[in-house]
């Protein structure tokens, strides 16, 4: 039998997670983990647009806080949506 690309089958690492949203403290180590990677580029595009490290600095800072906490949320949100479930 073949298993699905995406499907969760036995080797997939998304088997028997179907219709579980995650636990909470899941999602916030994702959106920390991902803001990590995407905040590297706001400080280098900030001072590129500004020419200042001083304001390159505190945007970059606030971009973090404000993005977590919206990837957050909408990652939350997303649990209550049914689009690709079974």
């Amino acid at each position: 039998m073949r298993q699905r690309r995406n499907g969760g089958g036995p080797s997939s690492p998304f088997a028997g997670r179907r219709g579980r949203p995650g636990s909470r403290s899941r999602s916030i180590a994702k959106a920390v983990g991902w803001r990590i990677v995407g905040t590297l580029d706001t400080p280098v595009l900030s001072y590129l647009f500004t020419g200042s490290a001083v304001v390159a600095g505190p945007v970059a800072s606030t971009e973090t806080l404000t993005k977590t906490v919206l990837y957050d949320l909408q990652e939350r949100g997303w649990a209550f949506v049914p689009l690709g479930r079974a």
